[in-house]
């Protein structure tokens, strides 16, 4: 079958350990854009991290960003879909996170905020090259400020995310989406906020279907992207429960994974 569009996550799929996209990676993905399928990228990550991505695949198709609470154009940065979670539960896990003494990240308008410059920013800053706001206490700010954020992350290396996972499923599983994207992250976002939902959401403006389209993950936000996808892979270095979920295990991120399997099934390399 021919895809006409190509999903593609970036930490652990198409990024290498140094977060960069290699050259025969970029190749590839140009080549099969050459031949007329969609490329985009499906993140966790910031829009404004993503878009150097983007612009360096060349891709001018809409990036689902922030695990699919914001749909944004990469040409011309026109917002098409923006899934926010709701003031009350965004005040009350900040309330909680502080109460545990949690870490924090709040995102909103593309920027990111947190409570202070701590061991947590620090480690971000190794994944994400973005600037941090400080603000003091998050709850208080978002009070002041009266804001819905895109997304909520809290971070933690001493192993008790699953402390706090346990409580705020308990709380808002109804209406927030709630997973971990890394060991040390517990990000939250908008029922609607999930890959596989801003996969569909493009997919049906541009009139395909999603036997049509091809998508690359690693991880546990991406489960429903890989499974609405006709074709889902997996790569080597996902945990095994993500690779049960797709169709196809490719390689590892730091072997080229994504380039070997569009090279061997897309391109007849």
């Amino acid at each position: 079958m021919k895809y006409k569009l190509l999903a593609l996550d970036l930490d652990d799929t198409l990024l290498d350990e140094h977060s960069k996209i290699s050259s025969r990676n970029i190749k590839a993905i140009r080549k099969v854009a050459e031949k007329g399928t969609l490329v985009t990228i499906a993140t966790g990550r910031m829009y404004r991290s993503t878009l150097p991505f983007a612009r360096e695949l060349e891709i001018d198709l809409p990036l689902i960003t922030y695990h699919g609470a914001l749909i944004r154009k990469a040409d011309d940065k026109e917002i098409l879909r923006h899934s926010k979670v709701p003031f009350e539960p965004a005040l009350e896990i900040l309330e909680l996170g502080e109460e545990k003494g949690f870490h924090l990240n709040l995102y909103f308008d593309d920027k990111l905020f947190t409570k202070e410059e701590n061991e947590s920013t620090r480690y971000y800053r190794t994944i994400a090259s973005v600037p941090v706001k400080t603000v003091g206490n998050l709850a208080k700010f978002l009070l002041r400020e009266k804001i819905e954020p895109t997304k909520l992350t809290i971070i933690n290396q001493e192993g008790r995310l699953g402390e706090i996972q346990q409580m705020v499923r308990e709380r808002f599983s109804k209406e927030l989406i709630i997973l971990q994207s890394r060991p040390h992250f517990l990000e939250i976002t908008h029922k609607e906020a999930t890959k596989g939902q801003a996969l569909d959401y493009l997919a049906k403006r541009k009139g395909i279907s999603a036997d049509e389209i091809l998508a690359f993950g690693d991880s546990y936000n991406d489960i429903d992207m890989l499974q609405y996808a006709g074709m889902g892979v997996a790569m080597a270095n996902a945990p095994e429960d993500i690779k049960k979920a797709a169709d196809f295990v490719t390689g590892t991120n730091t072997e080229n994974g994504v380039a070997a399997f569009l090279e061997e099934h897309l391109l007849d390399v």
